[in-house]
């Protein structure tokens, strides 16, 4: 311990004091050394700072250079633009000038324009005097020798020029009215038969029964189904009656109800195809047939407005114009007919320099009470008035549906275009049908109703009874009678008989005598 004691401690305190000499010096060392490094850094900085200096200048010597630059070419295009501005004034100070001159030269023209026209004034001044003494004195010899004065000589002469030119006048009327009546007729007919050649299309008749073709006769029992359950399922359903007779692979649909026909037309034939009858698949199939024959019908609708170009139509309007799809009147296809009404009522708007879209519209719309007639009462053109007013369709397309059976006189062009154009289209060949005995009957009437006057011949009913063509005996008829004779006639036919369309009178005198040269 001793030992230890007296061998490390002075080593410990030998280190202690070297440490104690050696920790200055590194302090002074560290010191010059951090001095030398600040100094270095100091003049770097000032290098530094020197260079940004100096680059500055630089810069600030080009911006100096590139503003002088850009001042003098500002300068230079400054000078140039008032060169030219002063160039364009110049120019225009010389047209002004120009101008100016102009205007001195017209005005001193104008002055002697107007100093000549002062000079013809006053001459004309002094010859209208002139005139004026001359005519005093022509009118006093004039009464002199008359012996009336210049009013007495005015009624005088009034009275007879009014009394000749009274008689001519009437004259000149008379051959007016006869010319332009005939003119009248002429373009009548020109309108007509040119808008009958624009909407020639074929006609549609249709029937009240429709026939659906089975492919075996087996199919009628299974129709008709287990006591009968089957075919009552389809008439409740649909309100058509089944006819199911000895006819070969066939049975006949009968409703006046042409929409519920087509139902169940189309619902048989989708069953016959199907093979599955039974009341539960009946009632889908009707249903569905239902579907698409409303479907049907809006098409229609769209085709009926497309066709004729009307447009704006309310679409209730619309639906029941394609329920017409499925209407007959005489046999004819009502909407088939009201189309050609609509086109030909157009066509002769037309031409006559009238609006040929609302001529149009009333022709389309005029039959539009027969969609639902079988389902409300009253007579179609009461319905179709009222369906029209219910869409606030305008007060002229509802006088034209009104009127186009003469139950109210036509007001209106429209009214009596439509009137004609149906008349047109329901009277044309082929057009409408009716029963083969009331056809018979009603021509038969028609001969017997023309031989009931006296002095007639012999009468033939012609052109499908469109035409009643009469021979009248020439002893006992002269012409002047044959046209009182055409017209009780034609008011007789009017008040007894019912047709479609007009019955052309057609009255004919012969006179034969017969000579043998021997």
């Amino acid at each position: 311990m001793q030992f230890f004691l007296q061998t490390i401690l002075p080593a410990i305190g030998a280190l202690i004091a070297g440490l104690a000499v050696a920790f200055p010096l590194g302090i002074r060392y560290r010191k010059n050394v951090a001095e030398r490094e600040i100094s270095g850094a100091e003049e770097e900085a000032r290098r530094i700072v020197n260079e940004a200096i100096k680059a500055s200048e630089s810069k600030k010597r080009e911006a100096l250079l590139e503003a002088k630059e850009e001042i003098h070419r500002s300068r230079q295009e400054s000078e140039r633009e008032i060169k030219d501005r002063r160039i364009e004034l110049q120019k225009q100070e010389r047209r002004l000038q120009q101008k100016e001159e102009n205007y001195d030269k017209k005005l001193e023209g104008i002055e002697k324009k107007e100093e000549q026209l002062q000079q013809k004034h006053r001459a004309a001044d002094e010859a209208k005097e002139e005139i004026a003494l001359v005519k005093r004195s022509q009118m006093e010899m004039l009464e002199k020798l008359s012996g009336f004065s210049t009013e007495e000589a005015k009624v005088y002469l009034i009275k007879n020029v009014e009394s000749e030119v009274t008689h001519e006048m009437a004259m000149k009327i008379k051959d007016i009215e006869d010319r332009f009546k005939d003119e009248a007729d002429l373009k009548a007919r020109e309108i007509v038969s040119m808008a009958i050649q624009k909407v020639a299309s074929d006609h549609v008749t249709e029937a009240t029964v429709s026939v659906v073709h089975l492919p075996n006769d087996e199919m009628k029992g299974r129709i008709i189904g287990r006591e009968g359950r089957n075919i009552r399922t389809l008439e409740t359903l649909t309100g058509v009656d089944l006819i199911i007779d000895d006819t070969p692979e066939a049975i006949t649909l009968s409703s006046f109800d042409p929409v519920r026909r087509e139902t169940a037309r189309l619902s048989l034939e989708k069953l016959i195809i199907d093979g599955r009858i039974h009341p539960a698949r009946i009632e889908e199939v009707v249903e569905k047939s239902r579907r698409e024959i409303e479907a049907i019908i809006r098409s229609e609708g769209d085709r009926a407005t497309f066709e004729t170009g009307v447009h704006g139509i309310h679409p209730e309007l619309v639906k029941l114009l394609g329920r017409m799809k499925y209407r007959t009147s005489y046999g004819q296809n009502v909407l088939q007919h009201s189309i050609e009404v609509s086109l030909l009522a157009g066509a002769m708007a037309a031409e006559l320099g009238l609006d040929p879209m609302q001529a149009k519209r009333a022709g389309l719309l005029h039959d539009l009470g027969k969609a639902v007639d079988h389902e409300v009462e009253g007579s179609h053109v009461a319905i179709g008035v009222d369906l029209a007013r219910k869409y606030k369709e305008h007060n002229d397309i509802l006088h034209a549906i009104q009127a186009h059976h003469g139950d109210v006189e036509a007001k209106t062009v429209i009214a009596s275009l439509v009137q004609a154009a149906d008349a047109i289209s329901a009277a044309r060949p082929g057009a409408r049908r009716e029963n083969l005995e009331n056809y018979i009957k009603r021509l038969e009437k028609l001969e017997e109703l023309a031989c009931s006057f006296e002095g007639v011949d012999k009468s033939f009913a012609i052109q499908a009874g469109r035409e009643i063509r009469i021979m009248v005996r020439p002893e006992a008829i002269d012409d002047d009678h044959m046209i009182l004779l055409a017209r009780d006639l034609a008011k007789k036919i009017e008040s007894d008989l019912e047709y479609p369309g007009q019955i052309k009178v057609h009255l004919i005198r012969e006179t034969r005598h017969i000579e043998y040269a021997k």
